[in-house]
């Protein structure tokens, strides 16, 4: 598996934050795609999920997350019933791609982090998910998933002892 660092762009996105099973995720996913087409946005590609804690770390009914869209256009509320818009900022991230389905992309997750650790990277966010195709339209086992941490790089030479 290949781990890069790259610099993400600023994006506006549509989300909706949630805090409870990820077999709501599809669901949610649609009332934001829903939400877009209605306002007559146009999407950017940009589909994802940002995880604010882990299955490992709290029962199913605590996890917190958000799932949203890229798009264009313009908006003046910074939210609307369900949907929020805010801007993402540019920002340095750990990425790495998972191919298969969307539940065994815990090794690739702990990978990036292991590396982040390993190289001198502090984890300065939350990770998200940016899924890369359709799961409506692709075999699960040709899902791509791409894993991104928000990082940045230390030189931690002068705090040796």
């Amino acid at each position: 598996m290949e781990i890069t660092e790259k610099r993400i762009p600023e994006e506006r996105v549509a989300y909706i934050p949630y805090m409870g099973s990820y077999s709501k995720i599809p669901e949610l996913m649609g009332e934001v795609a829903q939400w877009l087409a209605d306002k007559g946005f146009k999407m950017t590609g940009l589909v994802y999920g940002t995880y604010f804690n882990s299955p490992e770390q709290v029962s199913e009914d605590k996890l917190q997350y958000e799932v949203g869209f890229g798009f264009e256009g313009k908006i003046t509320a910074m939210q609307e019933g369900k949907i929020g818009i805010k801007e993402i900022p540019e920002h340095s991230v750990l990425a790495a791609i998972h191919k298969g389905p969307y539940t065994e992309v815990g090794p690739v997750i702990h990978a990036v982090i292991d590396y982040a650790v390993e190289n001198n990277y502090d984890i300065v966010g939350p990770l998200s998910e940016v899924y890369l195709n359709d799961p409506m339209t692709t075999p699960e086992e040709e899902l791509l998933t791409e894993v991104r941490i928000p990082v940045i790089k230390v030189d931690r030479s002068e705090y040796r002892l």
